[in-house]
């Protein structure tokens, strides 16, 4: 007998759990890590898929979904969503499904840590030990920023720009922030939060300067030279968020020329390839993208995307279907 079970692609290796779940509905293809990262990999395998769990970098185009002639669910394993063009999914029928909540705290830890990495120079005294040159306690060795007092100025008061804003709030740290809309008043009042009209403004009077935004036509490039140039010379600048928010060019020459104080940068805006200035730039801890990396998070962002595909595919008793994106 033909199998008649749905067919899913998961573009690479997730957490067994998940997979788990879904091979107890559905016939389930694993892809090798970063193959389906080219967009002609998955024009030429969509076309048998019911399903598509993919990754942010994983390119879902319009070519790709029209050639799915099967498809009804692309669920992407992260909260973003910009490597699926939205518009021609939903004119194809297709629905589309990201993962919200299940990060936010782990991003929100994650985003004070690298400021305490930038802040106290971790990676230059690691270095610095790992060659040999620690000889005994220094009064002048590495000194950096307290954080107790200082400004963090937030761009993007979201879920993860407000779990930020609580951990530097323990830190001592007063709260700024710029969004499109205000937060809700009792947010503001329990962070203690002030709004600010532009990012501009909010640049000009922060000491660290934390990107919590989407990435849209609007906020790409939204951080360059002219920034900046506004920015006080003892700042640092933290990004969780999406790479090309951040004109890296600018960036590397605002680090390399004391414009800037330092930055702690996850994401990068040609991911996986950083800008080779960055590679070299003072005081810039730079990481693979792994605000959301904690077992129980990255778990728990697969189910999340794995529950919106049983959903859509009618193979779960509850039918109700998840953090659907619309265009």
């Amino acid at each position: 007998m033909a199998n008649t079970l749905p067919t899913i692609l998961v573009t690479e290796p997730i957490p067994t759990k998940v997979i788990e779940l879904l091979s107890k509905h559905a016939q389930v293809t694993v892809g090798d890590k970063g193959y389906y990262s080219k967009e002609e990999h998955l024009l030429a395998d969509i076309a048998p898929y019911d399903a598509l769990l993919c990754m942010l970098s994983t390119p879902v185009t319009k070519q790709v979904l029209a050639k799915a002639d099967k498809l009804k669910i692309v669920a992407n394993f992260a909260v973003g969503y910009n490597n699926i063009d939205v518009k021609a999914a939903h004119v194809l029928g297709i629905k589309v499904a990201n993962t919200p909540d299940v990060l936010t705290e782990a991003c929100g830890d994650f985003a004070m840590a690298l400021l305490m990495a930038v802040t106290r120079q971790f990676n230059a005294a690691e270095n610095y030990l790992r060659a040999g040159n620690f000889k005994g306690w220094e009064p002048l060795g590495f000194l950096g920023m307290e954080l107790r007092g200082k400004t963090l100025g937030i761009v993007g008061m979201g879920r993860i720009g407000i779990a930020f804003a609580e951990r530097a709030r323990a830190f001592g740290m007063n709260i700024a922030y710029h969004n499109r809309n205000k937060v809700a008043k009792e947010i503001e009042e329990s962070l203690s939060a002030t709004y600010v009209n532009s990012v501009e403004e909010l640049a000009a009077e922060s000491d660290v300067l934390s990107l919590n935004c989407p990435l849209t036509l609007e906020t790409h490039h939204l951080i360059d030279k002219d920034i900046f140039q506004i920015m006080p010379s003892h700042s640092i600048l933290i990004n969780i968020a999406r790479g090309p928010v951040v004109k890296e060019v600018d960036l590397a020459y605002a680090l390399h020329n004391n414009i800037i104080a330092g930055a702690g940068i996850d994401v990068f805006e040609e991911e996986p390839i950083v800008h080779p200035e960055l590679l070299t730039a003072p005081n810039c801890t730079l990481l693979p993208h792994i605000a959301s990396a904690t077992f129980e998070t990255r778990e728990e962002i697969g189910l999340l995307a794995a529950r919106a595909i049983l959903s859509v595919l009618n193979l779960e008793a509850d039918n109700s279907i998840p953090n659907l994106i619309r265009p």
